[in-house]
């Protein structure tokens, strides 16, 4: 009897033993896999680390990740006490003990960027806690993983969801903000990207540039600054960011514009990653960027990170598809409001008009094979396409509004409204009552180009009906978003004014007579009028 008794305990002990083993082999293997997805295997290395990470991860060895897993716990039981700001420092030391977990640092971008950042009410407490996020991918994770598509997109769609989005109150003060930091290293309006790329943006090449013995050295010195170092700090310390004007006076204009660049190009890579050759390419593809907006941006990274990834990142793809549809409606900046952050005017981009609808295509045909991912660009195009066509119209550009209409109509078959003219009233009707801030600025600011070019081409009629319609699309939609912070609107006389500004950039000098001209018999008329009625009362 106590002999099978202990035959049935060995078995029995045996049998646990062996599950035991067992289940401990399967768990191995499943953890060996989540280490090596995830790139937490201990390499002995991190390559272009700098030297306090690369000396952290040698002397610790494999148990800096036992030291990452109580910051994570630290950091997540201070978020549980909104205690917030230590939480930035401890995202930065799990970033650099595990410099390769790049779905990590994505969790504490997105934690920094979206969590933590709406439990402040004050705008500017928000930017800090965003713009954290985004330097924690940006000037950490990406040094570490120069290869990873996985922070690109993410960083894309920080840029294009949290920034170009209207969905957070703070909106247009993010805008705001990244277009000053933008203005600040490029001295204010649009460069040349091509002479950017090519400008000498590091020290060996500005010393080949501007060899010594160069006037420009001479200058230099006079200035204050006796080498290159010193002449880079100069010129990042003002904002915006510029060369002593004891330079520009003492060299050729092609001199000074060559040495200007150069100092831009290396303060744009320093400050934001982004290189001037790649937004030269971009621009080139797909059309002339306004780099100031967050869509831009946006597409910037998409595009990098689909690169990374061989052209496989169908997240990448619908990014910058849906950031290139964006940015043809809002992705040209009028003006900013240096001060405050409250307003900031954008409008349609219309040279970005076939390039988003390209990109939907290119899409399309790139993710053929991916399950659903065809048909869904597919739709994306043809709702792209009722979106434009009226934006389109109200900007005066008939030819391609029809051309548009058209492509609907092959695409989609015969619309309910047979011509281009009751499509888009139907539309517009629609767009209206439903519109974001962004469609509302668009469709206020197209009536005002369209009123301003009536001016010029002397049809007084037309201009005054196209001003009353966008006077009264503005009254009705602030009155209806009154109560809606990020739906905030600039006040009307500042999106005309930046219209007026922006028709006079492009226009030939004498259509610009014609306008000024317009605009101060205009001037006179409301001042009469205002005179008049304040007699009479």
């Amino acid at each position: 009897m106590n002999r099978f008794r202990n035959f049935t305990l060995y078995t029995v002990l045996l049998t646990a033993t062996a599950a035991a083993v067992c289940f401990i082999r399967l768990a191995e293997h499943k953890l060996d896999r989540t280490i090596d997805t995830e790139k937490l295997r201990f390499s002995g290395a991190v390559a272009d680390a700098p030297p306090a990470v690369a000396f952290t991860s040698m002397a610790m060895g494999s148990f800096r990740g036992l030291l990452a897993d109580i910051l994570w716990l630290r950091s997540e039981n201070l978020k549980s006490k909104k205690n917030y700001f230590e939480m930035v420092q401890l995202a930065r030391w799990i970033t650099d003990l595990q410099p390769n977990y790049s779905g990590g640092t994505a969790y504490l971008a997105w934690n920094l960027a979206y969590n933590i950042s709406v439990t402040s009410s004050d705008y500017e407490d928000r930017w800090y806690w965003v713009n954290e996020g985004i330097r924690l991918i940006r000037d950490k994770a990406l040094v570490y993983n120069p290869d990873d598509p996985v922070l690109y997109r993410e960083m894309a769609w920080i840029f294009f969801h949290k920034l170009g989005n209207v969905l957070d109150d703070a909106n247009l003060y993010y805008k705001n903000q990244l277009a000053i930091q933008m203005a600040a290293i490029l001295g204010g309006g649009t460069p040349d990207w091509e002479f950017l790329a090519a400008a000498p943006d590091t020290e060996a090449k500005f010393m080949a540039r501007f060899p010594a013995g160069h006037p420009l050295w001479q200058a230099a010195a006079e200035a204050g600054c006796r080498n290159y170092g010193e002449l880079y700090n100069r010129f990042r310390t003002p904002t915006p960011a510029a060369l002593p004007e004891l330079l520009r006076s003492r060299l050729s204009e092609a001199d000074f514009a060559a040495a200007q660049a150069g100092m831009r190009a290396r303060l744009l890579k320093a400050k934001m990653r982004l290189d001037p050759a790649k937004m030269a390419e971009i621009d080139r593809r797909y059309g002339k960027m306004d780099w100031r907006v967050p869509e831009s941006q946006a597409i910037y990274w998409a595009t990098v990170g689909l690169e990374k990834s061989g052209g496989e990142d169908v997240q990448c793809a619908r990014i910058v598809t849906q950031a290139m549809q964006a940015a043809f409606r809002g992705g040209k900046l009028l003006t900013l409001d240096a001060a405050g952050g409250s307003y900031i005017q954008v409008v349609p981009n219309p040279a970005l008009a076939d390039a988003a609808y390209n990109s939907y295509v290119e899409a399309q045909k790139a993710f053929g094979g991916h399950s659903g991912s065809a048909e869904s660009f597919r739709s994306a195009r043809i709702n792209y396409l009722k979106d434009a066509i009226p934006l389109i119209y109200i900007n005066g550009n008939l030819s391609k509004a029809e051309e548009f209409f058209k492509k609907l109509v092959r695409e989609d078959g015969p619309q309910k409204q047979k011509t281009l003219d009751e499509f888009v009233m139907t539309e517009f009707a629609e767009d209206v009552r439903d519109a974001d801030v962004k469609k509302a600025s668009a469709i206020i600011s197209g009536l005002i180009r369209r009123s301003i070019l009536n001016l010029i081409y002397g049809d007084h009629d037309a201009a005054v009906a196209n001003e009353r319609l966008a006077r009264y699309i503005y009254r009705k939609y602030a009155a209806e978003n009154r109560d809606i912070k990020r739906n905030t609107l600039p006040p009307y006389a500042r999106m005309k004014a930046g219209e007026v500004e922006e028709c006079r950039r492009f226009l030939p000098p004498a259509m610009v007579t014609i306008l000024n001209a317009a605009i101060a018999a205009e001037q006179t008329e409301a001042g009469r009028e205002t005179g008049g009625g304040a007699g009479k009362k």
